[in-house]
Protein backbone atom coordinates (compact mmCIF):
# COMPACT_ATOMS: atom_id res chain seq x y z
CA UNK A 1 0.00 0.00 0.00
CA UNK A 2 1.21 3.00 -1.07
CA UNK A 3 2.00 5.76 2.21
CA UNK A 4 2.48 9.90 1.51
CA UNK A 5 5.10 11.09 4.06
CA UNK A 6 4.07 14.36 4.77
CA UNK A 7 6.66 17.39 4.72
CA UNK A 8 8.68 18.05 8.61
CA UNK A 9 7.13 21.61 9.52
CA UNK A 10 9.39 24.18 11.58
CA UNK A 11 9.35 26.93 13.85
CA UNK A 12 10.14 30.14 13.71
CA UNK A 13 13.97 29.44 14.59
CA UNK A 14 14.44 26.77 12.01
CA UNK A 15 13.82 29.19 8.62
CA UNK A 16 15.18 32.20 7.26
CA UNK A 17 13.92 35.75 8.25
CA UNK A 18 12.57 36.42 5.14
CA UNK A 19 10.06 33.85 5.74
CA UNK A 20 9.16 34.82 8.95
CA UNK A 21 5.54 35.98 10.11
CA UNK A 22 4.63 38.35 13.03
CA UNK A 23 3.27 36.83 15.57
CA UNK A 24 3.52 33.12 14.10
CA UNK A 25 5.68 30.80 16.00
CA UNK A 26 5.29 27.18 14.17
CA UNK A 27 3.66 25.39 11.56
CA UNK A 28 6.24 27.00 8.86
CA UNK A 29 6.90 24.56 5.86
CA UNK A 30 10.77 23.54 4.93
CA UNK A 31 12.11 26.79 3.06
CA UNK A 32 13.37 24.44 0.12
CA UNK A 33 10.39 22.65 -0.27
CA UNK A 34 9.78 20.75 -4.05
CA UNK A 35 6.97 21.38 -5.85
CA UNK A 36 5.49 18.14 -4.37
CA UNK A 37 5.77 19.07 -1.20
CA UNK A 38 3.98 22.44 -1.69
CA UNK A 39 1.09 20.91 -3.16
CA UNK A 40 1.01 17.88 -0.15
CA UNK A 41 1.28 20.77 2.19
CA UNK A 42 -2.13 22.08 0.56
CA UNK A 43 -3.71 18.87 2.90
CA UNK A 44 -1.38 19.48 6.01
CA UNK A 45 -2.13 21.65 8.49
CA UNK A 46 0.37 24.11 8.31
CA UNK A 47 0.62 28.37 9.25
CA UNK A 48 -0.36 28.74 4.95
CA UNK A 49 -3.13 25.90 4.86
CA UNK A 50 -6.17 28.30 5.23
CA UNK A 51 -4.29 30.58 3.13
CA UNK A 52 -4.60 28.75 0.17
CA UNK A 53 -8.25 27.45 0.60
CA UNK A 54 -9.62 30.75 1.76
CA UNK A 55 -8.41 32.01 -2.07
CA UNK A 56 -8.73 28.76 -3.74
CA UNK A 57 -12.37 28.06 -3.47
CA UNK A 58 -13.58 31.67 -3.94
CA UNK A 59 -11.58 31.49 -6.78
CA UNK A 60 -13.53 28.66 -8.23
CA UNK A 61 -16.99 30.58 -6.49
CA UNK A 62 -15.98 33.68 -8.56
CA UNK A 63 -16.13 31.26 -11.67
CA UNK A 64 -19.07 29.61 -10.79
CA UNK A 65 -20.54 33.07 -10.54
CA UNK A 66 -19.43 34.04 -13.84
CA UNK A 67 -20.78 31.04 -16.10
CA UNK A 68 -24.33 31.82 -13.82
CA UNK A 69 -24.40 35.20 -15.30
CA UNK A 70 -23.35 34.16 -18.17
CA UNK A 71 -26.80 33.15 -19.30
CA UNK A 72 -28.89 35.63 -17.31
CA UNK A 73 -27.14 38.41 -18.23
CA UNK A 74 -25.84 37.22 -21.70
CA UNK A 75 -21.98 38.54 -21.23
CA UNK A 76 -20.70 36.94 -24.10
CA UNK A 77 -22.87 38.77 -26.82
CA UNK A 78 -24.22 41.99 -25.58
CA UNK A 79 -21.91 44.99 -25.50
CA UNK A 80 -23.77 46.05 -22.29
CA UNK A 81 -22.34 43.15 -20.30
CA UNK A 82 -18.62 43.52 -21.29
CA UNK A 83 -17.36 45.75 -18.92
CA UNK A 84 -18.94 43.29 -15.84
CA UNK A 85 -17.18 40.27 -17.90
CA UNK A 86 -13.92 42.39 -17.42
CA UNK A 87 -14.24 42.94 -14.09
CA UNK A 88 -15.62 39.11 -13.40
CA UNK A 89 -12.76 37.74 -14.91
CA UNK A 90 -10.02 39.72 -12.41
CA UNK A 91 -12.12 38.61 -9.81
CA UNK A 92 -11.36 34.79 -10.81
CA UNK A 93 -8.22 35.44 -11.33
CA UNK A 94 -6.66 37.49 -8.07
CA UNK A 95 -8.11 35.17 -5.29
CA UNK A 96 -6.51 32.40 -7.98
CA UNK A 97 -3.09 33.38 -8.38
CA UNK A 98 -2.62 34.16 -4.70
CA UNK A 99 -3.84 30.64 -3.74
CA UNK A 100 -1.04 29.18 -6.07
CA UNK A 101 1.34 32.05 -4.69
CA UNK A 102 0.88 30.83 -1.18
CA UNK A 103 1.13 26.99 -1.95
CA UNK A 104 4.66 27.76 -4.32
CA UNK A 105 6.32 30.08 -1.53
CA UNK A 106 8.37 27.59 0.20
CA UNK A 107 10.36 26.56 -2.97
CA UNK A 108 13.02 28.91 -2.42
CA UNK A 109 13.47 32.14 -1.08
CA UNK A 110 13.76 33.91 -4.74
CA UNK A 111 10.24 31.48 -5.53
CA UNK A 112 8.78 33.28 -2.94
CA UNK A 113 9.23 36.65 -4.11
CA UNK A 114 8.33 35.77 -7.29
CA UNK A 115 5.80 34.56 -6.34
CA UNK A 116 4.08 37.44 -4.37
CA UNK A 117 5.31 39.41 -7.40
CA UNK A 118 2.48 37.56 -9.40
CA UNK A 119 0.31 37.67 -6.78
CA UNK A 120 0.63 41.81 -6.23
CA UNK A 121 0.04 42.27 -10.14
CA UNK A 122 -3.23 40.07 -10.07
CA UNK A 123 -4.18 42.51 -7.18
CA UNK A 124 -3.52 45.36 -8.94
CA UNK A 125 -5.56 43.91 -12.01
CA UNK A 126 -8.41 43.44 -10.49
CA UNK A 127 -8.33 46.79 -8.85
CA UNK A 128 -8.39 47.54 -12.97
CA UNK A 129 -11.35 45.30 -13.41
CA UNK A 130 -13.15 47.18 -10.57
CA UNK A 131 -12.80 50.60 -12.30
CA UNK A 132 -13.78 49.18 -15.68
CA UNK A 133 -17.28 48.38 -14.13
CA UNK A 134 -17.81 51.13 -11.76
CA UNK A 135 -16.91 53.40 -15.30
CA UNK A 136 -19.61 51.83 -17.03
CA UNK A 137 -22.09 50.91 -14.11
CA UNK A 138 -21.46 52.65 -11.12
CA UNK A 139 -20.26 56.57 -11.89
CA UNK A 140 -23.18 58.81 -10.50
CA UNK A 141 -25.19 60.78 -13.37
CA UNK A 142 -23.59 64.15 -13.05
CA UNK A 143 -20.23 63.12 -13.73
CA UNK A 144 -21.57 61.21 -17.12
CA UNK A 145 -19.43 62.45 -20.28
CA UNK A 146 -17.40 64.38 -18.08
CA UNK A 147 -13.35 64.72 -18.23
CA UNK A 148 -13.23 62.62 -15.28
CA UNK A 149 -14.96 60.24 -16.71
CA UNK A 150 -12.96 59.96 -20.00
CA UNK A 151 -10.19 59.69 -18.37
CA UNK A 152 -10.48 57.51 -15.21
CA UNK A 153 -9.93 54.43 -16.98
CA UNK A 154 -6.25 55.26 -18.70
CA UNK A 155 -5.73 56.68 -15.36
CA UNK A 156 -7.13 53.28 -13.45
CA UNK A 157 -4.44 51.59 -16.35
CA UNK A 158 -1.47 53.72 -15.03
CA UNK A 159 -2.62 53.47 -11.42
CA UNK A 160 -2.32 49.19 -12.02
CA UNK A 161 1.59 49.59 -13.51
CA UNK A 162 2.54 51.70 -10.39
CA UNK A 163 0.67 49.46 -7.84
CA UNK A 164 2.29 46.44 -9.55
CA UNK A 165 6.01 48.17 -9.51
CA UNK A 166 5.85 49.86 -6.43
CA UNK A 167 4.40 46.65 -4.12
CA UNK A 168 7.32 44.29 -6.02
CA UNK A 169 9.79 46.87 -4.93
CA UNK A 170 8.36 46.72 -1.10
CA UNK A 171 9.75 43.30 -0.99
CA UNK A 172 13.15 44.13 -1.66
CA UNK A 173 13.86 46.17 1.73
CA UNK A 174 11.51 43.79 3.88
CA UNK A 175 14.58 42.77 5.63
CA UNK A 176 16.16 46.12 7.15
CA UNK A 177 13.43 48.06 6.76
CA UNK A 178 10.07 46.23 7.93
CA UNK A 179 7.58 49.06 8.26
CA UNK A 180 8.79 51.27 5.20
CA UNK A 181 8.29 48.04 3.07
CA UNK A 182 4.84 47.55 4.86
CA UNK A 183 3.89 51.12 4.36
CA UNK A 184 5.21 50.62 0.62
CA UNK A 185 2.95 47.70 -0.15
CA UNK A 186 -0.16 49.37 1.37
CA UNK A 187 0.41 52.61 -0.13
CA UNK A 188 0.21 50.68 -3.78
CA UNK A 189 -3.27 48.80 -3.13
CA UNK A 190 -4.95 51.51 -1.14
CA UNK A 191 -4.45 54.16 -3.17
CA UNK A 192 -5.82 52.65 -6.27
CA UNK A 193 -8.43 51.67 -4.64
CA UNK A 194 -9.33 55.03 -3.25
CA UNK A 195 -9.09 56.30 -6.69
CA UNK A 196 -11.44 53.80 -8.26
CA UNK A 197 -13.85 54.56 -5.40
CA UNK A 198 -14.22 57.93 -6.02
CA UNK A 199 -17.34 57.82 -8.45
CA UNK A 200 -18.88 55.57 -5.89
CA UNK A 201 -17.65 57.83 -2.37
CA UNK A 202 -19.74 60.82 -4.63
CA UNK A 203 -22.65 58.55 -5.00
CA UNK A 204 -22.74 57.46 -0.96
CA UNK A 205 -22.17 60.97 -0.06
CA UNK A 206 -25.17 61.95 -2.43
CA UNK A 207 -27.25 59.52 -1.48
CA UNK A 208 -26.58 60.55 2.48
CA UNK A 209 -27.12 64.16 1.65
CA UNK A 210 -30.63 63.62 -0.32
CA UNK A 211 -31.82 60.20 1.57
CA UNK A 212 -32.21 58.92 -0.95
CA UNK A 213 -33.88 55.06 -1.03
CA UNK A 214 -31.96 53.70 -3.74
CA UNK A 215 -31.70 49.32 -2.77
CA UNK A 216 -28.15 49.27 -4.03
CA UNK A 217 -26.16 51.83 -1.85
CA UNK A 218 -27.16 49.36 1.19
CA UNK A 219 -24.86 46.91 -0.41
CA UNK A 220 -22.23 49.28 -1.94
CA UNK A 221 -21.61 50.58 1.92
CA UNK A 222 -21.22 46.60 2.81
CA UNK A 223 -18.53 46.06 0.49
CA UNK A 224 -16.95 49.69 1.76
CA UNK A 225 -16.69 47.97 5.10
CA UNK A 226 -15.29 45.02 4.56
CA UNK A 227 -12.57 46.75 2.53
CA UNK A 228 -11.82 48.81 5.22
CA UNK A 229 -11.67 45.88 7.10
CA UNK A 230 -9.32 43.80 4.93
CA UNK A 231 -6.85 46.87 4.72
CA UNK A 232 -7.24 47.27 9.12
CA UNK A 233 -6.55 44.02 9.17
CA UNK A 234 -3.51 43.55 7.16
CA UNK A 235 -1.80 46.60 8.78
CA UNK A 236 -2.51 45.62 12.52
CA UNK A 237 -1.33 42.01 12.51
CA UNK A 238 -4.32 41.16 14.89
CA UNK A 239 -4.74 39.15 17.21
CA UNK A 240 -1.71 37.10 16.53
CA UNK A 241 0.19 40.33 17.59
CA UNK A 242 -1.19 40.02 21.06
CA UNK A 243 -0.92 36.55 21.69
CA UNK A 244 2.08 35.17 19.61
CA UNK A 245 1.67 31.65 18.57
CA UNK A 246 -2.20 31.65 19.68
CA UNK A 247 -3.44 31.86 16.25
CA UNK A 248 -0.60 29.79 13.98
CA UNK A 249 -2.71 27.55 12.25
CA UNK A 250 -6.32 29.30 12.23
CA UNK A 251 -7.19 32.83 13.01
CA UNK A 252 -4.44 34.80 12.43
CA UNK A 253 -4.54 37.70 10.60
CA UNK A 254 -3.85 37.43 6.70
CA UNK A 255 -6.55 34.68 6.91
CA UNK A 256 -8.45 36.71 8.19
CA UNK A 257 -7.28 39.40 5.79
CA UNK A 258 -8.48 36.79 2.98
CA UNK A 259 -11.91 35.95 4.24
CA UNK A 260 -12.75 40.05 4.66
CA UNK A 261 -11.28 40.37 0.63
CA UNK A 262 -13.16 37.97 -0.24
CA UNK A 263 -16.29 39.42 1.39
CA UNK A 264 -15.67 42.50 0.35
CA UNK A 265 -15.55 41.11 -3.37
CA UNK A 266 -18.43 39.32 -3.35
CA UNK A 267 -20.87 42.47 -2.26
CA UNK A 268 -18.79 44.50 -4.64
CA UNK A 269 -19.97 42.41 -7.24
CA UNK A 270 -23.41 42.31 -5.99
CA UNK A 271 -23.95 46.14 -6.08
CA UNK A 272 -22.45 45.91 -9.62
CA UNK A 273 -25.12 43.70 -10.86
CA UNK A 274 -27.40 45.78 -8.76
CA UNK A 275 -26.32 48.65 -10.31
CA UNK A 276 -26.26 47.21 -13.68
CA UNK A 277 -29.92 45.93 -14.05
CA UNK A 278 -31.19 48.96 -12.32
CA UNK A 279 -29.31 51.64 -14.60
CA UNK A 280 -29.34 49.98 -17.62
CA UNK A 281 -31.79 51.90 -19.62
CA UNK A 282 -30.60 55.29 -18.52
CA UNK A 283 -27.17 54.21 -19.05
CA UNK A 284 -27.46 52.97 -22.55
CA UNK A 285 -29.71 56.31 -23.66
CA UNK A 286 -27.11 58.69 -22.00
CA UNK A 287 -23.68 57.76 -22.22
CA UNK A 288 -21.42 56.09 -24.46
CA UNK A 289 -20.27 52.59 -23.72
CA UNK A 290 -16.84 51.47 -23.07
CA UNK A 291 -16.56 48.95 -26.46
CA UNK A 292 -15.10 45.26 -26.16
CA UNK A 293 -11.83 46.68 -27.27
CA UNK A 294 -11.62 49.14 -24.24
CA UNK A 295 -12.63 46.99 -22.01
CA UNK A 296 -11.16 43.82 -22.39
CA UNK A 297 -8.09 45.87 -24.19
CA UNK A 298 -7.63 47.27 -21.06
CA UNK A 299 -7.29 44.31 -18.95
CA UNK A 300 -4.60 43.01 -21.86
CA UNK A 301 -2.31 46.07 -21.45
CA UNK A 302 -2.47 46.48 -17.75
CA UNK A 303 -1.62 42.56 -17.71
CA UNK A 304 1.56 42.55 -20.39
CA UNK A 305 2.61 45.65 -18.65
CA UNK A 306 2.54 44.32 -15.17
CA UNK A 307 4.63 40.70 -16.74
CA UNK A 308 7.22 43.14 -18.10
CA UNK A 309 7.64 44.60 -14.48
CA UNK A 310 7.21 41.64 -12.48
CA UNK A 311 10.13 39.93 -15.39
CA UNK A 312 12.27 43.21 -14.16
CA UNK A 313 12.29 42.44 -10.52
CA UNK A 314 12.58 38.79 -11.08
CA UNK A 315 15.26 38.87 -13.09
CA UNK A 316 17.12 41.87 -10.39
CA UNK A 317 16.47 39.20 -8.38
CA UNK A 318 18.86 36.64 -9.93
CA UNK A 319 21.33 39.59 -11.18
CA UNK A 320 24.70 40.36 -9.22
CA UNK A 321 24.52 37.40 -6.57
CA UNK A 322 27.06 39.55 -4.43
CA UNK A 323 25.04 42.78 -4.36
CA UNK A 324 23.84 43.91 -0.95
CA UNK A 325 20.31 43.48 -1.94
CA UNK A 326 20.70 40.14 -2.35
CA UNK A 327 22.57 39.71 0.57
CA UNK A 328 19.40 41.42 2.60
CA UNK A 329 16.66 39.11 0.77
CA UNK A 330 18.57 36.01 2.29
CA UNK A 331 19.20 37.22 5.66
CA UNK A 332 18.49 34.68 8.38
Amino acid sequence: MLSLKLPRQLNINQVPKVFREQGILSGYRQPRSSAMDCLLSVFQMTNETLNIWTHFLPAWYFLWKLFALSYSLDLWNDVYAWPFLAYMLTCCIYPFTSSCAHTFSTMSTQARHICYFFDYGALSTYSLGSAIAYSAYVFPEEWMKSPFHQCYVPIAVLNTTISTGLSCYSRFPEMQQPRLSKTLRMLAFVYPYLFDSIPLFYRLYLCAKESCVESVIPVHYKHCVFAFLTCFIFAAHLPERLAPGRFDYIGHSHQLFHVCGIIGTHFQMEAIIMDMNARQHWLLASSPFLSVSQAVGSISISIIISLAVIGAFSVALYSAPKSSWKQKLHSH
